[in-house]
């Protein structure tokens, strides 16, 4: 029986190389675009890192801060003739929402100024984060921010923002609040409340009802973050026990 040989020459046609070349180029910027991406994360998440880490320095000046701040009062003659006085506390005379709030400006390492009014503890959570007095895209990746509402722990609802990040950070573990859970917000006269967790929902980004200041003379907090890869916000709430 004759054979019939086909050399590599033949077998491999025009067409044939012109595919591997495009297979090997797609490979190789495969392979650039994984590794490109793969930095991209590394740097992203070491940044986050960074900043994060700029909230428990923060934390940290805070809680070393001895100084004791007092309760403003003022005091009002009840007669001209009178030796008489009434020691009136200056927040009994404005209303809640118009009064200015304790804060601390605190210096980070990064040079930067940082002002803060409370620290948001959630125990079960392990989560002890400054609350920062402003709230801006770059702040958000600092602390937790001050986003609605009345000075701390005043008559009202105190609304909080943070990042949901996937490591755990900041908010990343509000998800596994639940009813019931305490929360405690430290403001810097140094007066601790605690708050009972009555209600989490997950809502739509245009849905602000949440930052209502209706709560019938309470104190309550408002826990706002992103889920469903941002599409959504999860609102966890809280009122004074």
């Amino acid at each position: 029986m004759n054979q019939i040989l086909v050399s590599e020459k033949v077998y491999v046609t025009k067409e044939m190389k012109r595919k591997r070349k495009i297979y090997k180029t797609l490979y190789i910027i495969s392979v650039i675009i994984v590794i490109v991406l793969s930095l991209y994360y590394i740097i992203s998440e070491r940044n986050k890192i960074a900043k994060e880490g700029l909230s428990h320095e923060i934390l940290e000046q805070i809680a070393n801060d001895n100084t004791i701040i007092e309760e403003h009062s003022i005091v009002v003659s009840l007669d001209n003739n009178s030796d008489d006085s009434q020691v009136i506390p200056i927040q009994d005379l404005t209303q809640n929402n118009d009064t200015e709030p304790i804060a601390s400006e605190v210096t980070a390492s990064n040079g930067q100024n940082y002002e803060t009014e409370a620290v948001l503890s959630i125990p079960k959570l392990g989560i002890s984060y400054p609350v920062l007095t402003e709230e801006s895209d770059e702040l958000l990746k600092v602390s937790l921010c001050k986003y609605w509402g009345p000075s701390p722990n005043e008559v009202g609802n105190y609304c909080i923002v943070g990042h949901n990040y996937k490591s755990g950070k900041m908010f990343g573990k509000l998800a596994n609040a639940y009813v019931g859970d305490e929360v405690t917000l430290k403001d810097l006269s140094g007066r601790t409340i605690t708050y009972s967790i009555y209600d989490r929902r997950v809502v739509e980004p245009t849905d602000v009802s949440c930052t209502s200041q209706l709560t019938n003379g309470q104190r309550e907090l408002t826990l706002i973050t992103c889920t469903d890869y941002g599409k959504r916000r999860l609102i966890v709430k809280a009122r004074e026990v």
